[in-house]
């Protein structure tokens, strides 16, 4: 895939939309922001393997958690899939710089952390600073901690810090 910067995410509540790293801008059906954080929900148009997703962005933490609404056929082992991030909160705009690490939550089995890899590439070829690689890597330890800690029950982890996130249901498709 080869070494890229830090990608970075925009989600304009004045908008209300959400512009990716290549500068899409995406309808949002609902932002909303609490103390801990911004939840988002939006259709993802255009993608074969989910349709809809669901964010928490968590600054004090440095997560954003997603929940994707897979199609059929395209389904993942996984509930919630985490970018570990910096996040620069303005009143009306929210910016993401992801940090290449990810995990994968599946409740009550495991967390796996992805893309070691892309981190470390990125240091090398300095994209990333050696002491932000490090800051990256020890909030992922302390994320992959604190879900084995809570039997992998990321809702619970996050409640039992006073981030009570909430969710849509997934309602059928078609």
């Amino acid at each position: 895939m080869g070494t890229h910067p830090p990608k970075r995410e925009r989600f304009d509540l004045s908008r209300g939309v959400n512009v990716d790293p290549k500068g899409i801008a995406r309808a949002v059906e609902e932002f909303r922001v609490e103390d801990f954080g911004l939840y988002l929900a939006r259709p993802t148009p255009g993608r074969v393997q989910f349709h809809y997703l669901e964010s928490w962005v968590l600054p004090d933490l440095g997560l954003r958690i997603t929940d994707f609404w897979f199609n059929p056929g395209h389904e993942l082992d996984q509930d919630f899939y985490i970018d570990v991030v910096s996040v620069d909160v303005h009143d009306t705009e929210w910016i993401t710089t992801d940090l290449y690490l990810d995990l994968t939550v599946r409740t009550g089995e495991r967390v796996e952390v992805l893309d070691t890899d892309e981190l470390l590439d990125a240091v090398v070829s300095g994209f990333v600073s050696r002491d932000t690689a490090t800051d990256t890597l020890e909030r992922t330890y302390r994320t992959v901690e604190a879900l084995t800690a809570h039997d992998y029950d990321l809702p619970r982890w996050l409640s039992s810090i006073g981030v009570l996130t909430t969710w849509r249901r997934h309602p059928p498709i078609g």
